[in-house]
């Protein structure tokens, strides 16, 4: 199983980062490749929500229904795969000061066995990290932005 953990702080106070990471609308503008994550149940937040995505990484489509395994307000959302592509990621949120918001994401992902799996590891995984590196940086900018426009 790969895996992947990322840190970064935004210029956002902790309530407004946990609520706009929180916001399945939000995810695609952030989440590189992400191109569908929609809702499979009247709750779309918190224990229990479930989400039907699909995240394109080079030629491939990698789709995956999550669930949310763990979740705390202002502090952690953890999703995890019960359908497809075998992933889990899971967000943590801590205040730095009243304006600033540490992210850290720990991202887990494995490509099934065999040949294919391992045809598919061997395409997509190098570009995995990078992805993670983009979402970093978009979701920083992003959240900042979303901040602003509150203002």
């Amino acid at each position: 199983m790969g895996q992947i953990n990322i840190s970064a702080t935004a210029a956002v106070p902790l309530s407004v980062a946990f609520a706009y990471v929180d916001d399945y609308r939000y995810v695609p503008d952030w989440m590189f490749g992400m191109s569908k994550f929609d809702p499979l149940t009247e709750q779309v937040s918190g224990l229990g929500a479930e989400y039907e995505t699909v995240v394109n990484l080079g030629p491939k489509a990698l789709r995956s229904k999550v669930r949310v395994t763990d979740w705390a307000q202002d502090a952690v959302i953890e999703l995890t795969s019960f359908e497809g592509m075998v992933n889990s990621s899971r967000w943590e949120f801590r205040a730095v000061d009243d304006e600033h918001t540490e992210l850290t994401v720990d991202f887990r992902y494995e490509f099934g066995g065999g040949l294919a799996g391992k045809a598919l590891a061997k395409v997509i995984e190098p570009l995995v990290g990078e992805a993670m590196r983009q979402t970093e940086k978009d979701l920083r900018t992003k959240a900042e932005e979303h901040y602003r426009s509150l203002e």
